[in-house]
């Protein structure tokens, strides 16, 4: 029995492009996308006038908590959160408890999301100091990249010999993702900061103990060895104008070997929130100054940065509410990315067009992600209507994280997403979420 939903009337903004079309979705793939489709028998018409219809946002760093780390989130929780947010897709990070750094805790990783995510997902495989076998190991198509920490990380996760990361780099034909800061030099500022402040360091040093410096000192390093071994580098979450000049935009995404990402939060907030905000926007790399952010978005335009991410790590209102030194880095986005892109567009920053370009289509290939990111004839029916004209507030009461909690609480958005589909499937709507599970592994082209 073949299952048809049909969207009529919706703007669609895909590929450079915004237009009236109606989607036919089939099987859970796109069976049409015309100007004006009539079918005799669908199981469901929507009405999408007056709502843009998006491919589903694909976000390539997240941190689920799974296993380990159930208390902060879990991957039922945080994908049903992302779902209402409009992502359909996530690639999840490996500085779990175990840590995924060989290809037996990867697949177990795998077996926990197929029984519990409500959108698609796959995993990045995490480097060590001494698991270039366990890399060398990994098939083409079972990870989605390998990470690797070039700065603060638990346990054995920090890599800092260069000779393995040249080996690394050298070894593998996969893209490798990193988290650029200098250890070095964030030690030395925070012994400088103890000893004026002891425990009590003001959070307004947060960017100064992890600073431009140590930011850039790691940043170009990686993008040295990686342009000496010929590796396919991805650098997560930029946070400073020094670091923008690293990066270029004169080659098409599919042949760059070395691309760049920005972060939600680096997007929105500067150092001058620490005052209301405290550690609750608290992450590594921390947010910087407003110069900071302005060449960001600055880079983000021009193409020099290819992917808007969201680096989704929460953690308890209890552990986020201790002293600087004891609070942990990271909080909770992917319910909120998507409307807070959408409300830098109602500001006149960003198109709508550029929006899916950073968020659906630069993903899919960067990560070489079979048949999504993209609203296209035979796809994986990934789809997310949007409401421009939709003011919602974020409140305690409509957060789905686990954490309980949101950087963005307070913040009235002028968007909402209103439907979005997994697989062909309606996993949130206006009458609330499917309980089925209807997320897929991702598969890769490769």
């Amino acid at each position: 029995m073949r299952h048809r939903i049909l969207i009529k009337n919706a703007t669609i903004v895909n590929e450079g492009e915004r237009k009236a079309c109606d989607v036919l979705i089939e099987d859970g793939l796109i069976a049409e996308v015309l100007p004006n489709i009539e079918v005799s028998d669908p199981d469901t018409v929507i009405d999408a006038t007056g709502k843009h219809l998006l491919p589903g946002v694909i976000d390539d760093q997240v941190h689920f908590r799974e296993p380990g780390l159930t208390h902060k989130a879990d991957i039922a929780s945080e994908s049903k959160a992302a779902a209402a947010g409009g992502i359909t897709t996530f690639i999840e990070q490996p500085n779990t408890n175990p840590q995924t750094t060989t290809i037996e805790k990867l697949e177990d990783k795998f077996a926990i999301a197929a029984k519990s995510s409500y959108t698609n997902y796959s995993f990045m495989f995490g480097g060590t100091n001494d698991n270039l076998e366990e890399i060398l190991r990994l098939e083409k198509g079972q990870a989605a990249a390998l990470k690797l920490f070039l700065g603060s990380s638990t346990g054995n996760m920090l890599v800092d010999d260069e000779e393995v990361l040249r080996r690394i780099f050298s070894n593998t034909n996969m893209r490798i993702a990193v988290h650029c800061e200098d250890e070095t030099t964030i030690k030395d500022n925070l012994a400088k900061y103890r000893a004026e402040y002891g425990e009590e360091i003001p959070i307004r040093m947060h960017p100064k103990i992890r600073s431009e410096e140590a930011c850039y000192l790691s940043s170009s390093k990686a993008i040295r060895l990686a342009k000496e071994t010929g590796a396919r580098l991805h650098v997560f979450h930029l946070s400073t104008e020094s670091e923008m000049e690293l990066f270029e935009n004169q080659t098409p995404l599919k042949e760059k070997q070395i691309t760049a990402e920005a972060c939600v939060h680096h997007l929105w907030f500067t150092d001058a929130d620490y005052e209301e905000k405290g550690t609750f926007i608290k992450w590594n790399p921390a947010v910087k100054q407003a110069k900071d952010r302005a060449a960001l978005w600055a880079a983000l335009l021009d193409d020099r940065i290819d992917v808007i991410a969201t680096d989704h790590a929460p953690h308890t209102l209890e552990e986020k509410s201790q002293v600087y030194t004891k609070a942990p880095s990271g909080g909770p986005l992917v319910q909120h990315a998507l409307a807070a892109m959408l409300e830098h567009h109602h500001k006149g920053k960003i198109s709508l067009e550029k929006i899916v370009e950073k968020m659906c289509h630069n993903p899919a290939i960067l990560f070489d992600i079979e048949k999504r990111g993209y609203i296209r004839q035979g796809y994986f029916a990934d789809l997310v209507l949007v409401d421009l004209d939709a003011p919602s507030k974020v409140s305690k009461e409509n957060i789905l994280y686990k954490c309980g909690w949101s950087p963005f609480e307070g913040t009235t958005f002028g968007s909402q997403v209103t439907h979005t589909f997994v697989n062909g499937h309606l996993v949130f709507g206006p009458d609330g979420f499917d309980e089925e599970l209807h997320g897929k592994r991702l598969t890769f082209e490769r």
